[in-house]
């Protein structure tokens, strides 16, 4: 029996930016969980002139996917063709092309079209995925406007920046520290409370109720794609007021005869929310600091504990 032919979906947004403007951030897939909604996380397996293998982990439908894909990059036509190479089920098989076609000199049409197949051709798993692919590009797209039409580089809305903390332990019982999130209620101070779960080893859902240096609580969703036993990245599905983008990295490294832990945290703070959190008066650079010394403390509080952690067990198995 023939299978049936493939689902085929066009997704469009105008957008006030030139096209080359666009297109390097469709081209540049690390800026993509600072950039899309959906991308939470993505690596590079392979590159070469024009070509690229990434494995990424995005959301669809509140579910959290992995797959592997194969993009050809064509800067002169302002294409970026992808095809799936492991996909996650119910994908059997998915491919596209993110098309961008000048509409003036400072406007462009972006046309983001898909193809795809589910496993078994099942009705319902395609339907599941014509929806995940139409919130995922209605929203990709509107962002990617937002992120070309109004770029947080340069305007003080982008923070990036590391803390770091030696330890004299084993980097195998720091990186367990951090991993085990799920116990940060009963080991770190300003945790208040936890949930987490992780139904595909190493892809973790994580809700927290993290204590603000004034007392009060909030409450933050994160996904959370572990490396053991070397690296932790993450990112913020509900963030804090002051932020809209939350993305961040535990590293763990090896040094001398312990350990060196890095925590990574990049963030784009939303001008418009901060008079309702730190007053009338409060500028944006205001925001960034207050930003910086929240996320900071929290999580140098959490390195010097999985630095206790990790040393006190040392000890305890010295004679």
């Amino acid at each position: 029996m023939s299978k049936p032919p493939p689902e085929h979906t066009e997704h469009r947004e105008l957008v006030d930016a030139p096209a080359r403007t666009v297109y390097d951030l469709v081209a540049d897939v690390a800026r993509w969980p600072l950039v899309f909604p959906p991308t939470v996380h993505v690596e590079h397996v392979e590159q070469g002139p024009g070509t690229e293998v990434i494995r990424i982990w995005a959301t669809a439908n509140e579910a959290v996917k992995g797959w592997t894909s194969r993009r050809d990059l064509d800067p002169t036509a302002r294409r970026v063709r992808f095809r799936q190479e492991v996909s996650a089920p119910p994908v059997a098989e998915m491919g596209g092309e993110w098309i961008i076609e000048p509409a003036g000199a400072d406007r462009c049409l972006v046309r983001l079209t898909h193809d795809f197949r589910a496993v078994g051709d099942d009705a319902a798993a395609t339907a599941w995925i014509h929806q995940a692919v139409d919130r995922n590009s209605r929203s990709e797209l509107a962002a990617l406007r937002t992120a070309a039409e109004s770029p947080a580089d340069g305007d003080g809305r982008f923070l990036d920046f590391d803390d770091v903390v030696h330890v004299n332990g084993d980097p195998r019982d720091v990186y367990d520290f951090l991993d085990e999130a799920g116990q940060w209620d009963r080991r770190l101070p300003h945790v208040a409370r936890v949930a987490l779960t992780e139904e595909t080893p190493g892809v973790q859902l994580l809700e927290m109720d993290t204590r603000t240096a004034d007392g009060a609580t909030h409450t933050t969703r994160s996904v959370r794609v572990c490396f053991p036993h070397h690296r932790i990245v993450y990112k913020q599905l509900r963030t804090p007021a002051l932020m809209s983008v939350h993305t961040g990295q535990w590293l763990v490294e090896a040094y001398e005869d312990g350990a060196v832990v890095t925590s990574t945290h990049r963030v784009v703070l939303i001008p418009e929310a901060v008079p309702g959190v730190l007053g009338a008066q409060a500028t944006l650079g205001d925001a960034a600091t207050y930003v910086r010394q929240a996320l900071g403390r929290n999580s140098t509080a959490t390195m010097y504990a999985a630095k206790e952690y990790a040393e006190g067990r040392r000890m305890a198995v010295r004679p």
